[in-house]
């Protein structure tokens, strides 16, 4: 029987996650297993040494992630349920599917994947990418759209994390370079994209209210809190460990104290911005995630901070505005201004840090040229797979909601107050009408 119209979007979310799912119990079963038992008690100690020192880790990212995150984009009033619920989604699904590229393209020996905790670890900064990226066009794609960009995204990162880390040798222990500046201009090619060059006008359900700022804000502070795991994690126990965990609390202490003074300041009557507040705090743990474990001042530290929140405040301010008109560029949640300038800004400090730190002068001017050159890798490769990306996003079959029922969650949910008192101008038949179109 065939299916109507007004359902058929809806019934391509179950279809599509179905068939993943049951894929990947099929390869989990055929091809993936855990490491045998040690019988000899010093490597028994070290894996649960190992496991004992990652997993707090672990899990502070996970409260980042899934918690922090999804929180900081319920800045939409009326797109709440949405935001958390696809950026935990997009969170489950990246992570399973990039475990899956990385078991084939590295890990799989004797028709055998070796399953722990670090490689699950890695899964889940790939899937970091993703949830960063869909930024750009949160509340203007459909759960299918979201979940085509992810599976195009993993192996577009994981082949331009190879070409940096690995061909280039370039040093980005907190993936400032692979994972922020990658995931912004991914984004913002796949929104150049999706909405070619017609100018998004302001939606009227878009404009955030008091509530949905501080809920926003509790995310903010949430990631603020659990960031420092986040860039130490990767680094080798002991001194480096340590001298990242200490940069990253100096450099986000100073941008949060500096997003204040900025957004005061650009304001006429003095008053907060709560966008500024919730971007410009995090401004630093973004900037110093490549430099984080280097041998550097302290001073340093605080000042890449207060310069990456000033990036990011200026660029919501002016830059973002300036971005819309003259290149029709739609950034939703502004992650330009949040992982794109202030990744910039600690790529440069990066060629810096590697030019004084050493001393071997021509090694030092190597190493600083590739450090630039990753950079350039990753803004070219993400920016023209976002494009190709975006444009696949067009397609019709994968239901791309109309522009009057965007940023609303009724599209998508049940919500209760709608269910009990429904009208004839209500949500739910706004929502079918629309879908029937």
């Amino acid at each position: 029987m065939a299916v109507p119209p007004s359902t058929y979007p809806r019934r391509l979310l179950p279809l599509f996650l179905g068939l993943f799912q049951a894929a990947l119990l099929l390869f989990f079963a055929l091809f993936v297993t855990y490491d045998e038992p040690s019988a000899q008690v010093e490597d028994t100690s070290l894996v649960a040494n190992q496991v004992y020192s990652t997993f707090p880790f672990f899990q502070d990212i996970q409260v980042m992630l899934v918690v922090g995150l999804g929180l900081l984009l319920t800045f939409l009033p009326r797109y709440g349920f949405s935001s958390l619920t696809h950026n935990f989604l997009l969170l489950n699904f990246s992570m399973q599917w990039a475990l899956v590229l990385q078991g084939l393209l590295h890990h799989f020996h004797h028709g055998q994947i070796h399953l722990d905790l670090h490689k699950l670890l890695i899964s889940e900064f790939a899937a970091v990418t993703v949830v960063i990226s869909v930024g750009a066009i949160l509340g203007r794609a459909s759960p299918c759209q979201l979940l085509v960009m992810a599976t195009c995204e993993i192996p577009i990162y994981l082949a331009s994390e190879w070409v940096i880390v690995t061909c280039l040798g370039v040093l980005d222990v907190g993936g400032t370079i692979t994972i922020h500046i990658f995931s912004c201009y991914f984004g913002l090619g796949v929104s150049k994209a999706l909405f070619r060059a017609t100018e998004q006008p302001p939606h009227p359900k878009e404009t955030p209210t008091s509530s949905s700022d501080l809920m926003s804000l509790v995310g903010t502070l949430i990631l603020w809190v659990f960031w420092p795991s986040f860039v130490a994690v990767p680094c080798q126990p002991g001194d480096a460990q340590h001298r990242a965990i200490l940069n990253t609390l100096l450099a986000m202490s100073a941008s949060a104290i500096t997003t204040v003074v900025a957004s005061s300041l650009l304001e006429r009557d003095g008053k907060l911005s709560p966008g500024h507040l919730q971007n410009g705090s995090l401004a630093g743990g973004v900037a110093i995630g490549v430099v984080a474990d280097m041998a550097m001042p302290p001073v340093a530290a605080l000042a890449l901070g207060s310069l990456s929140a000033v990036a990011c405040v200026l660029g919501f301010r002016y830059l973002s505005p300036l971005l819309g008109r003259k290149l029709t560029l739609h950034d939703q949640c502004g992650i330009h201004n949040l992982h794109g300038l202030p990744g910039i800004l600690g790529a440069a400090a990066s060629v810096v840090a590697v030019l004084v730190a050493s001393k071997d002068t021509s090694a030092a001017g190597g190493q600083a040229l590739y450090q630039a050159a990753g950079l350039a890798v990753a803004v070219g490769a993400s920016l023209l797979a976002g494009l190709l990306t975006g444009a696949a996003l067009r397609l019709p079959c994968l239901a791309r909601p109309p522009e009057r029922l965007c940023f609303d969650d009724s599209l998508y949910f049940k919500i209760q107050e709608q269910a009990e008192s429904p009208g004839p101008d209500s949500s739910a038949e706004e929502g079918a009408l629309a879908l029937k179109e």
